[in-house]
């Protein structure tokens, strides 16, 4: 079924691929983490707003923060930015 050409082919596919594979990246940052109380607990930064973060914990216990990594929305020259006024 398969012969040498065949599994040869395959196998220099699958380098070819893995070869040019780059690591995942969020696309998204969100600007509000919830940490949790639990043992072990751990941080989900997946929150809009406050709100959204503080009914998530709501219950369970733990905080909100800012995220730290979070660097606001992105101008794709959409909305330019004001000028300042020259005097």
């Amino acid at each position: 079924m398969w012969n040498i050409t065949s599994a040869l082919f395959l196998l220099t596919a699958l380098v070819c691929l893995c070869a040019n594979a780059t690591p995942a990246r969020a696309e998204i940052e969100y600007p509000w983490c919830a940490v949790y109380n639990m043992i072990g607990g751990g941080t989900n930064c997946g929150f809009s707003t406050l709100a959204q973060c503080r009914a998530t914990i709501s219950g369970i216990g733990g905080s909100c923060e800012p995220n730290q990594f979070y660097k606001g929305p992105i101008n794709n020259g959409s909305h330019p930015k004001p000028r300042k006024k020259r005097r």
